[in-house]
């Protein structure tokens, strides 16, 4: 029976995150809301099917390691880097700040101070998920404010990271509560995480990216997102057997490793569906927990949880923006995007209940914090330029913010990427005809991106200073990556490209303006790819013909102009075969 009420639950669960996700998207609201509702649904506080608490809470314990795997796999330091003047001081500010209104707020209710520092450091962090979507729905991903709040985003990802793994030296089995027994457990916990993180950069760093070139040079997509897999929860588990620390800080540090190589983007892409998946059976075994019974007794305690997150965590964000000469729209925008909770609020929320830390009505508290702050976030994000306008009639305000911000030197370019002037092109493909068009496109002061599945061939191109991706083109998130949405053009040069169609459509989507030229095989499929937003296509078959014409007509004395009417004749005959086998293109 064991069996059957795990794959009830993981059936059942999956089923009604697909419809209320689908529902809540629909609205306009991100899916995580429907993914806890979801989890209400087929919790035993509501009639109806009932998943088994048990096995929904091991499978979202996989759903936390790939999570953190893929925040791994996603950061990079250069774009901390970029943004570190505020995005540092920002985080751990607005972190400290919220965790202390947190804390002081359920103290007020009767908690513990220990249970309140640990229930603020779960509401002090956003959730990358809603701010990653509010940002690219209102097209600001790429701006200063997008630049500023992911480079926050991260600097609290990373701090939360290592909460996760202070909070069982600090409060776990064994650990003396003296002031000498919480400095021994964290120093012991130190030196834990560095013997681990050196393990993991050194070792993995070289063995890592062998092992997965090797897997690569296979062919084979199920083997490599097998090995992806495997790395991601084997560091997660070795690093909990060996180390003694969080599996969450282990997959974190995989995450790196991998995204460090060539490898990161077709990880992404390829492997981290399955991340998707039990991410969101991780929110509907939150959601199961959630009791709207035991959560009337605290209406207080809810609503003073959402002032913190919906009035102090952007009030901090909006003052340390402000503080630091930024313009004041930049400001805005960024306090109100992190005015939100999300998947490592429920993450520190879990690891506060397995150490016995939190009440049990924790998690009803913050489950329903989470539902209404994402819910309205979005609605706030678009109400930041009305909210500018009002604060801005005020003369004497609008005069003093433009003091703030007048002595600060390219406050708002600072952080954005300037375009540098070149043109571009994506280029699929680098074999013969690849290499050809690349060569011609250089010789023509059109930088190209080659976009290829063979590992060798990026790591080469990439030894000689090429710009080169190793990845799928079909994926969207690959097409993003090698910059499409600036490319001038893009060119599919191989041949065997799988789902070449989809490829257009995706390039269309992200740049209608671009121009794409497709190589095929064969004649029957230029209509089709034409169909799907293609400019020009070349078929194999029919430049055969030509060529082959070309030389038949050369070698029996005809004359230039006899071999361009013949040629044309061929073309137009061959493309109107074509049409005729084709009517539907």
């Amino acid at each position: 029976m064991a069996h059957l009420d795990l794959i009830l639950t993981l059936t059942g669960g999956l089923l009604a995150a697909l419809a209320l996700g689908l529902i809540t998207h629909r609205i306009g609201l991100s899916p995580i809301v429907g993914y806890l509702l979801a989890g209400i649904v087929v919790s035993p506080h509501t009639p109806g099917f009932v998943a088994n608490q048990e096995m929904a809470d091991q499978l979202a314990e996989i759903g936390v390691i790939l999570l953190m795997f893929g925040v791994g796999l996603q950061f990079h330091f250069k774009e901390l880097l970029a943004v570190k003047r505020i995005a540092i001081p920002g985080a751990v500010v607005q972190s400290v700040v919220a965790t202390a209104l947190g804390a002081v707020a359920v103290h007020a209710f009767g908690w513990t101070w220990t249970a309140g520092i640990v229930f603020g450091l779960a509401i002090s962090v956003a959730s990358t998920v809603v701010l990653t979507r509010v940002l690219v729905d209102n097209n600001e991903l790429h701006t200063p404010t997008g630049h500023i709040a992911m480079g926050w985003l991260v600097m609290e990802d990373i701090f939360t990271v290592f909460v996760l793994v202070l909070l069982p030296a600090l409060f776990g089995p064994g650990v003396e509560a003296t002031s000498s027994g919480i400095l021994m457990a964290m120093g012991v916990a130190t030196l834990k995480i560095g013997a681990l993180i050196a393990f993991t950069f050194l070792v993995g760093g070289w063995a890592i990216p062998r092992l997965l070139a090797y897997i690569a040079g296979t062919g084979s997509r199920e083997l490599f997102t097998l090995a992806v897999l495997l790395l991601a929860l084997g560091i997660a588990v070795g690093s909990a057997a060996l180390f003694g620390v969080s599996m969450a800080l282990g997959a974190f540090l995989a995450g790196m490793v991998v995204g460090r190589s060539e490898f990161s983007l077709r990880a992404a892409t390829e492997a981290m569906p399955m991340r998707d998946a039990f991410a969101v059976l991780f929110f509907v075994s939150v959601g199961m927990m959630f009791d709207l019974r035991s959560l009337a007794e605290s209406p207080w305690l809810v609503l003073a949880t959402l002032a913190v997150i919906l009035i102090g965590k952007p009030l901090a964000a909006l003052g340390i923006v402000m503080l630091l000469r930024y313009p004041f729209r930049v400001a805005l925008s960024v306090s109100v995007a992190l005015a939100q909770i999300g998947e490592f609020s429920f993450i520190v929320a879990a690891m506060g209940r397995q150490l016995k830390i939190l009440p049990d009505a924790a998690a009803n508290i913050l489950v329903a914090a989470a539902i209404v702050s994402i819910t309205i976030n979005p609605l706030l994000y678009r109400a930041v330029g009305p909210m500018e306008k009002w604060f801005l009639r005020w003369p004497a305000l609008a005069r003093w913010l433009a003091a703030r911000t007048a002595g600060r030197v390219g406050s708002a370019a600072a952080t954005n990427v300037e375009p540098d002037g070149r043109r571009h092109a994506v280029v699929v493909g680098f074999g013969p005809v690849g290499q050809t068009v690349a060569r011609l496109l250089k010789a023509n002061a059109i930088e190209p991106m080659i976009v290829d599945l063979n590992v060798a061939t990026v790591q080469r191109l990439t030894a000689e200073g090429v710009a080169a991706i190793y990845g799928d083109a079909s994926h969207p998130e690959t097409l993003k990556q090698a910059g499409v949405a600036r490319a001038d053009i893009l060119i599919l040069s191989a041949s065997s490209i799988q789902a070449g169609k989809e490829v257009i459509r995706s390039a269309r989507e992200m740049n209608p303006d671009i121009r794409v030229l497709a190589r095929t095989a064969y004649l029957r499929e230029v209509p089709e790819l034409k169909a799907a937003g293609a400019d020009g296509v070349f078929a194999g078959e029919g430049e055969v013909a030509l060529a082959m014409t070309e030389f038949i007509l050369d070698s029996f004395g005809a004359t230039p102009e006899q071999v361009d009417r013949e040629r044309d004749r061929i073309r137009r005959n061959l493309f109107a075969m074509n049409k005729t086998e084709n009517p539907e293109g």
